[in-house]
């Protein structure tokens, strides 16, 4: 007990030796014409040289790698439930630089991207894609990561929606359908319309909302079928999110016929990704609520980030005539067109 008191120290290094920490962030979309990559690299400050973090985020090289990388991905393929194997396709990533970047905690506005514009296959039939990424850094070591693709025939199960503007507790219902590969699954809506004020053009408005993001474990399985699912959204919805969006500073009224609305288009919009990026979000939604997590997650060999699938889909929708008679009869001034 002597011994280990006497060699106790209140001295603490809060800063290991510097090692050079890849990061790397993808999300393959099979519909996409373009997939992009980022690289870059973490920074860290020493004992004796701390550093402010949020003052380095700022500038470019901190985190960018000098030059362009040997980056490429591989193509895998499994038959029959075999094991994968290269096809022999191999992407080459290129570098693209974008000048746009909104000022944020990192720098801006350069930001420099890996991108491919091949095509990616997803799995059909017995046929089974999987994607290898690799990226080799300047001393020659090798940072890799494995996904595959998100992809298939998801839908909505129906052409129109209903919606009502007096209160109420009841409830209606969309039904959309699974696919391969996605373990995480966000449904929402978007209404669009365009509003035009007395001697003022007419502006182009929306409003969104999300059901938010679930494994299929989180939605009601349909009865008696093997990939439709339903989502469960209030009635009032459409009407709640339009009062917060146009309130009363607009009212149209026959005597003050200042504003006028017309309806463009009501969406539904599926996300779906892959098991990894549902990995990811589990780990970003238990640090948000305070749960203590051992490490962070990432799939990337060698490095730490995420490389996964997604897939989009937008599915244009009716409003119910009951719905567009409520919208109609709003002090909002929504017509016909």
């Amino acid at each position: 007990m002597a011994l280990f008191l006497v060699s106790c120290s209140t001295k603490v290094d809060i800063y290991a030796d510097y090692k050079e920490i890849p990061v790397v962030y993808g999300l393959i979309e099979a519909e996409a014409d373009t997939n992009f990559v980022k690289i870059t690299k973490a920074f860290c400050g020493n004992n004796d040289n701390p550093i402010n973090a949020l003052e380095v985020a700022q500038i470019y090289d901190s985190s960018e790698y000098p030059g362009k990388l040997d980056a490429f991905i591989v193509e895998l393929k499994s038959n029959y439930g075999q094991s994968y194997h290269p096809t022999g396709r191999k992407f080459d990533l290129d570098t693209l630089t974008l000048h746009d970047k909104k000022e944020g905690l990192f720098y801006s506005p350069l930001q420099k991207v890996y991108y491919t514009r091949e095509r990616f296959n997803v799995n059909h039939g017995t046929e089974r894609y999987r994607y290898k990424l690799y990226v080799v850094k300047p001393d020659s070591d090798t940072v890799t990561a494995e996904t595959g693709v998100v992809g298939g025939d998801v839908r909505v199960g129906q052409t129109q929606v209903s919606f009502q503007s007096a209160p109420t507790e009841a409830v209606s219902s969309l039904i959309f359908s699974s696919t391969e590969e996605a373990v995480i699954y966000e449904i929402g809506m978007q209404f669009r319309y365009r509003e035009g004020h007395t001697g003022q053009p007419m502006v182009t408005k929306e409003v969104h909302w999300s059901f938010g993001a679930r494994t299929l474990g989180g939605y009601e399985k349909v009865e008696n079928t093997d990939d439709l699912y339903r989502v469960y959204y209030s009635l009032n919805t459409l009407f709640n999110y339009l009062e917060r969006a146009i309130g009363n500073d607009t009212v149209w009224d026959e005597n003050h016929p200042n504003v006028v609305r017309y309806m463009d288009d009501m969406t539904v919009f599926i996300a779906a990704a892959g098991e990894d990026f549902n990995n990811y979000y589990q780990y970003l939604q238990s640090s948000q609520n305070g749960l203590s997590l051992s490490s962070e997650y990432s799939n990337v060999e060698g490095g730490v980030g995420l490389f996964s699938s997604r897939l989009f889909v937008r599915n244009t929708v009716n409003l119910s005539p009951r719905t567009k008679f409520d919208l109609f009869n709003k002090p909002w001034g929504f017509r016909e067109q």
